[in-house]
């Protein structure tokens, strides 16, 4: 995530009682401040604190030192990480866990007035040594790496995780990042660029429904440019163990703030400069927390539009006479603004309409009104409705109107409506095939209209009676022609927000469960992409991904027992058993055709098996640059059976290659927006390919881009060095990348894998070619010419490189197998295992993790690491490919049938099973209860994800509509 420009960090004074914030100075105090500044690139941020329940008051110009530039560079300057702080021996009560007693969260600063100072760099320092001597050891810090060739640089962080209480907390800094106990430095307060009347941590929380000091530390790190895999594995205990998709709806919400404030502020400025800008207005816009509440207050007051009945009525002079009226009506003579010449003015009833206008504005536009509104539907029965709209019903396409059937007379209470629900009824209205409108009782109005004239808006005297009249007709103009079409739009807004964001999610995480599907290691594949006119295009590949033999056969053209002989003939030569089929067009008569050969066993003696994968993609992959790049003489035609083949045998390489929108996991995907879905979908590629790991020697560039950290740009680097320079030996290598900085390679390096044997060999036969060289050189051979030493002659391999754990928690783990008696070679051997089970089983845990001076989580991890056996893949414990020997059809199925199945796609109404006729059928989500679920089986919700097979049984065939209900057995 891309972090705000940083403001000038600056020694400034306290702001008085008559300050006002920066953004309202004069115009030419801030032309003069932005001619000293450096530029955004070189300076950090000063962000600003919200203070609450303080009035804005005006700034006086404060002259700024000469000095100025040179204090600026030298906040900003960056150090190199001390690596050799000294870590505190652990006490009692410093290792507190990081979660928050609720009481802690609640508590607030003593004094709101009082502006926090920017410490000094010394003082920073000096209170870091200080902090030394009181902890008081030498020892080195747990996960310092050891300082050889090129090391990594490290921005001091002058502001640590901060939470809201005084208890010492086990907090992750840059200097320290296995956690070191610090005191609290400053609550849950984040000082923003944009300062709004509202907290932004508290904001977020709310929204969020995550802790406040959860979300105060997310905001630092993500500001910090940490990505959500790196966060999400390696900083556990700040983020409470949040999963990857808990942390992408915190980021996209913390950006949705951060657009309102900005927005605020741009609008604020504009208003100033146009001289619109009053004291109510500017405390209206900064309360605003979504886009839509903005929109609402700065509409009357853009340019270009003729104004609204309050503007023009303001406009005639008509704004004293409706605040009279509500201040102090006796002295109120509303014949006195009569102009007969005047449009607006003529008579008495134009002038009451003028004064009703304005006041109707000021209703609509009052926060503590609109809260009392808000609260009232909150406990109201408010209905969304949609019907067949008249147009539509008389000269619409009969097949689109039958589509939304469900929908012709539909209403239900939003807070009962599903999302994929308010997703289908925003389709047909956009379509002009649905009217749509919310229902909100007329109880609401009524309740809101007494309560405005008798509470809220009761005038501080006496009104005669022709007074009160205008102040109820205004109440009820406020509420119809203001108040009424704002809470239909937030309604709308909300749910459609909602149902999107759902969507996403939803995909993401049907994408996530097909990309990481358990792949097909060790088998030569066939792959068939079926065709009527143009043929069966067929690939085989080696169990290494290469091609062996590619060609064309023509089975549903009359010459199917002829290209039978061929394709014996091809599986035979290559020994392969598995063919693999694509699911696009002439699917089902391809699957008939090999269904038929088998169950003849017509390829004798292989014992030959099928299966149906999805083809979504390959078509638009086959005519890439990337697949011309892969496979320049391939017909491309011909890569997309490749293609649909390696998606059985590594699902994951291949189908980064294909953009995540076109895999078609979703729902209503081209409904949403497709920003907020590619960002999402990109976010959970790069977390499946993270959290796999890749070997950085054998991976291609394509799937190198997804590492978190890397980008194409780097991941090309790293193929560069790799094919000039040779294996990469150790992830300390990586540093020598051109383009790979210090917060690339920590946001990388945890991911990116490395083969010990492989490794071991390329050095050993290196130094066999060293030696041979330099007893060459000895006897003279090779003259006086020395050649360079590789890098194979100072780099050794390690082997903690093959494991999850960070190279930042090495200096940890090796103290760990100290203490265990275990030797770094041994990882992954059933004798770590048995070390690792001796000590926590005496020890515990925690009091391992405390004994280390670490947290549990850090602890965990690296025991993971260790214990994990050579090449451990996570996707070993989803589902394979359900392979088959033959076919059911359509017309097959009765109700009771039973049938074993794999799920195609997930939805929020239910699941589409692949049961092998064709058509795929579903199980509603009612039909989903968790004591059908495995229980092995470790899953992020209730909803089945796709590629897992199940067992169903047929409830309803309806054979015209092509549709089949099912029932959910049990989880295979």
């Amino acid at each position: 995530m891309s972090s705000l420009p940083r403001r000038v960090k600056s020694e400034a004074k306290a702001l008085t009682s008559e300050e006002l914030p920066s953004f309202l100075n004069s115009s030419s105090e801030s032309e003069e401040e932005e001619e000293e500044w450096e530029p955004k690139s070189k300076i950090a941020k000063r962000p600003c604190l919200p203070k609450k329940n303080e009035a804005k008051t005006k700034k006086s110009a404060v002259p700024r030192p000469a000095g100025a530039k040179k204090m600026v560079k030298k906040v900003a300057i960056k150090e190199e990480m001390d690596v050799s702080l000294p870590i505190a021996p652990v006490e009692d009560n410093r290792m507190q866990l990081l979660k928050h007693r609720e009481e802690d969260v609640g508590t607030k600063p003593k004094n709101l007035n009082q502006k926090p100072e920017v410490p000094k760099k010394m003082e920073i320092n000096s209170f870091r040594g200080k902090n030394k001597e009181s902890l008081g050891s030498d020892e080195e810090p747990s996960t310092s790496v050891p300082v050889v060739g090129n090391q990594v640089k490290h921005e001091k962080c002058e502001e640590a995780f901060a939470f809201d209480e005084p208890p010492s907390k086990k907090i992750k800094l840059n200097a320290c990042p296995e956690g070191k106990p610090v005191k609290n430095l400053g609550g849950n307060k984040i000082k923003e660029e944009f300062e709004m009347n509202w907290d932004i941590v508290q904001a977020l929380s709310e929204i969020t429904n995550v802790e406040p000091w959860v979300c105060a530390n997310l905001i630092n790190l993500f500001q910090e440019e940490n990505t959500i895999p790196f966060i999400a594995r390696y900083r556990k205990e700040l983020i409470n163990n949040l999963e990857a998709d808990a942390l992408r709806e915190v980021q996209q919400t913390l950006e949705e703030l951060r657009t309102v404030a900005k927005k605020t502020h741009t609008t604020i400025q504009k208003l100033k400069k146009e001289g619109k800008l009053s004291g109510c207005l500017l405390k209206a816009l900064l309360n605003c927390r979504t886009l839509e509440e903005l929109d609402h207050v700065s509409a009357p007051y853009k340019t270009g539009s003729k104004g609204t009945k309050a503007q023009r009525a303001k406009q005639l002079g008509l704004e004293p006479a409706a605040l009279t009226l509500l201040q102090n009506p006796v002295e109120l003579n509303l014949f006195s603004y009569i102009k007969p010449n005047t449009k607006g003015l003529a008579n008495i009833k134009e002038v009451e309409t003028g004064v009703q206008h304005i006041l109707a504005d000021i209703f609509a536009k009052d926060k503590d009104t609109l809260d009392f509104i808000r609260k009232l539907c909150q406990q109201r029965y408010i209905s969304i409705q949609s019907t067949l709209a008249k147009v539509s019903s008389k000269n619409g396409n009969e097949k689109d109107i039958n589509k939304f059937q469900l929908y012709h007379e539909f209403s239900c209470n939003i807070k009962n409506i599903q999302h994929h629900q308010i997703l289908a009824i925003n389709r047909g209205e956009n379509l002009k095939i649905l009217t749509v409108k919310v229902n909100i009782p007329d109880g609401v109005k009524n309740e809101f209209c007494w309560w405005c004239v008798n509470e809220r808006w009761r005038p501080k005297q006496f009104l005669k009676p022709e007074f009160m009249r205008i102040l109820r007709s205004s109440v009820e103009d406020a509420y119809k022609r203001l108040i009424h079409p704002l809470l239909c739009r937030e309604f709308r807004s909300k749910l459609t927000s909602d149902a999107e964001k759902e969507s996403v999610m939803m995909f993401g995480r049907n994408l996530r469960q097909l990309l990481l599907t358990s792949p097909v290691r060790g088998r030569t594949l066939m792959g068939v992409d079926p065709g009527y006119r143009h043929g069966c295009k067929l690939a085989i590949i080696s169990p290494t991904s290469q091609i062996l033999h590619t060609d064309v056969v023509y089975l549903h053209s009359g010459q199917g027992f002829h290209e039978a002989e061929k394709i014996k003939k091809l599986l035979l030569q290559y020994s392969c058993s598995t063919v693999v089929i694509g699911n696009g067009t002439a699917c089902r008569e391809t699957e008939a055709y090999f269904a038929d050969l088998i169950m003849k066993k017509y390829f004798a003696p292989l014992d030959v098996v099928y299966c149906i994968v999805s083809e979504a993609g390959a078509s638009i992959y086959s005519v890439s640059p990337e697949a011309s790049k892969e496979m320049p003489d391939l017909d491309p035609n011909l890569r997309s059976a490749v293609s649909i083949a390696r998606r059985v045998q590594d699902p994951l390489a291949e189908l980064v290659k294909i953009e995540p929108k076109h895999i078609g996991v979703g729902m209503y995907q081209h409904d949403v927006s497709q920003t907020l879905l590619k960002a999402t979908l990109d976010s959970v590629v790069e977390e499946c390919v993270s959290f796999v790991g890749v070997d950085i020697n054998i991976c291609s560039e394509i799937l190198l881009r997804h590492i978190a950290g890397l980008n194409a740009n780097r991941a090309k680097n790293i193929i560069e060095w790799r094919e000039k320079n040779g294996p990469f030996i150790n992830r300390e290598q990586l540093k020598e990348v051109k383009g790979l900085g210090p917060k690339s390679f920590q946001q990388c390096a945890g991911f990116i894998r490395f083969n010990q044997e492989y490794i071991k060999t390329f050095c050993s036969s290196k130094k066999t070619e060293l030696g041979s060289r330099a007893l060459l050189t000895k006897a003279g051979a090779l003259g006086k010419k020395k050649s360079k030493p590789t890098p194979c002659a100072w780099q050794q391999p390690n082997p903690l490189d093959q494991t999850c754990i960070h190279p930042e928690s090495y200096n940890l783990a090796m103290r760990f197998l100290s203490l265990i008696g275990g030797n770094a070679n041994d990882i992954g051997k059933s004798d770590m295992q048995q070390k690792v089970n001796v000590v926590i089983q005496r020890e515990g845990l925690e009091g391992t993790a405390k004994k280390l001076n670490t947290t549990v989580h850090t602890l965990q991890l690296i025991i993971d690491g260790l214990t994990q056996p050579e090449g451990y893949d996570i996707r070993t414990d989803f589902d394979k490919p359900d392979f088959k020997r033959s076919i059911v059809c359509f017309e097959d199925l009765s109700v009771g049938t039973v049938l074993t199945g794999k799920v195609e796609n997930a939805t929020q109404f239910g699941v589409f099973v692949d049961i092998g006729v064709g058509r795929a059928g579903l199980i509603p989500m009612r039909n989903i209860t968790e004591a059908k679920l495995s229980k092995v089986k470790k899953r992020r919700s209730l909803g089945l994800g796709p590629g897992e097979r199940v067992e169903v049984k047929v409830l309803n065939v309806d054979i015209p509509r092509l549709r089949i209900t099912l029932d959910l057995i049990r989880v295979l």
